[in-house]
């Protein structure tokens, strides 16, 4: 498929689930951008040709590092942690610092996805 070739929102969609396998939280909140979306930029070659939708979907990069702490009980814990920053064409990365056992890089995909509108629409 050449670049300019335009693809439906089931063909963007089926992408962006290929791409990020068992990542439920990010899919949904690129799911439900996109339908708000696809129409507005379907006759738009500009951002067909600019792949501007799949270029925000995907993230401009996600870091994974260990974090190691000792708890309560003096025992050393090791976890994994994610920075995943997102897009900064429309306002600049900012995140926060979620320490839970449900925290995942699918979520944290998913608040960065969703900062990046936040940013731009109150000027950050």
């Amino acid at each position: 498929m050449a670049v300019t070739d335009h693809v439906d929102l089931n063909q963007f969609m089926e992408g962006v689930k290929k791409r990020n396998p068992y990542q439920p939280e990010f899919v949904q909140a690129v799911q439900e951008v996109a339908e708000d979306i696809f129409e507005f930029m379907e006759d738009k070659e500009e951002y067909h040709s600019q792949q501007i939708l799949r270029r925000i979907a995907e993230p401009d990069r996600v870091v994974s590092f260990r974090v190691c702490w000792e708890d309560d009980n003096g025992n050393i814990r090791v976890q994994r942690g994610w920075r995943v920053q997102n897009n900064n064409a429309i306002g600049p990365y900012k995140g926060g610092i979620r320490f839970h056992p449900s925290v995942t890089e699918s979520v944290l995909k998913f608040l960065a996805f969703e900062q990046t509108f936040k940013n731009a629409l109150t000027g950050l």
